[in-house]
């Protein structure tokens, strides 16, 4: 980034996890430029996630949903923020659509990666060497800087305030504000079933926590909610009472703020994955197609469990094989034991990586 520029719009990507890892981007910005201001155009659903980044100045709903061109609609928004006088857009989707608003804003300088054929609306057009960025937070990252520019050696990792006051209110509201610990579970995975634990070890994980005095909570959207009540209908039968189904019940604000407080959370690769992370918790992640070794949990109490198969990671939304043992086959008593190693007293917290 141009250190003269005062002012930059951020065209922010259209995923929770995406969104979250993005802050690490605009921490970067601030650190270069303390008095810079920060405006994100993201999709309306991430405002209230960017309400909990003080790096941004100003949240900006984008009218469209995820892939709609409409260029009238980002024509007008364009000529709308002329007047915000931004000196550069940083964009993160590689969309040729994404690049429209800014060009029709007339910010004087657009930077972008290559992406979809966008001469000509990008100025600043970077060619992504992967090897060199093989993180997608380091491609976010790398935008702040020139072209080709050596990174940090370490990023900062996203860092999601907290409002104590509502956090305290929800607590007692599901009744998880008592002494016992709670464990968060978040089972889902927007990008498809090759992503998910299966529910019966989950109930496994959750059963265990339970008999040792815990509560459980049950994290996801509304899509979730049918998942979140087969973890629950597998439990004990005297073990349920222990366990809530929050499953398109908390809005996204409210996750974040319940998930600060679990003592220890269990997730898929998933945005809820990435918020846990970003608000600190003891946090074992179970990879299935995808891999740590592009979009992992930016934080230091994490454990990250992933079973070495011959057939992935394969990166499908399902299994093409039908027999899922990337997932299928990661027992619950290696879970149990990455929480007990996170919350055990003494633990320095450090990140591990487990592929066997």
């Amino acid at each position: 980034m141009s250190s003269a520029a005062a002012s930059v719009l951020i065209v922010g990507p259209a995923w929770v996890g995406d969104m979250v890892m993005a802050q690490t981007l605009f921490t970067l910005l601030r650190q270069q430029n303390p008095k810079i201001a920060i405006d994100v155009l993201a999709p309306a659903w991430s405002l209230p996630l960017l309400a909990r980044m003080p790096e941004v100045r100003r949240a900006i709903a984008m009218p469209l949903g995820h892939g709609k061109l409409e260029l009238r609609v980002r024509y007008r928004l364009g000529r709308e923020l002329r007047a915000q006088r931004y000196d550069q857009a940083l964009l993160l989707p590689n969309s040729f659509k994404s690049a429209l608003v800014p060009w029709f804003a007339r910010i004087p300088r657009r930077t972008g990666w290559r992406g979809e054929m966008r001469y000509g609306l990008l100025n600043d057009l970077r060619l992504l060497d992967k090897e060199k960025y093989p993180l997608m937070v380091q491609r976010f990252a790398a935008l702040a800087f020139a072209p080709n520019a050596k990174l940090p050696d370490t990023l900062p990792y996203p860092a999601l305030t907290i409002d104590i006051e509502a956090r305290t209110e929800l607590l007692r509201q599901f009744q998880l504000d008592g002494a016992a610990p709670f464990l968060a579970l978040c089972p889902g995975a927007e990008f498809g079933p090759s992503k998910r634990w299966p529910e019966q070890h989950y109930a496994t994980v959750a059963a265990a926590m339970i008999e040792r005095g815990w509560r459980v909570a049950i994290f996801g959207s509304g899509n979730d909610k049918a998942v979140a009540e087969n973890i629950i209908a597998l439990l004990p039968e005297t073990a349920r009472q222990h366990a809530i189904n929050l499953a398109g019940t908390t809005k996204l604000e409210q996750a974040v703020d319940l998930l600060s407080a679990a003592s220890a959370v269990v997730s898929n690769d998933s945005g809820l994955m990435h918020i846990a992370a970003a608000v600190a918790r003891p946090l074992v992640v179970v990879y299935g197609s995808t891999s740590p070794a592009f979009t992992p949990p930016l934080a230091e109490h994490v454990k990250i469990l992933q079973l070495e198969v011959d057939c992935g990671p394969c990166f499908q939304r399902e299994c093409p094989l039908g027999h899922l043992k990337c997932l299928q086959q990661l027992e619950p008593a290696r879970v149990i034991a990455a929480i007990d190693e996170l919350i055990a007293p003494g633990h320095n917290n450090i990140a591990a990586l487990e592929l066997r």
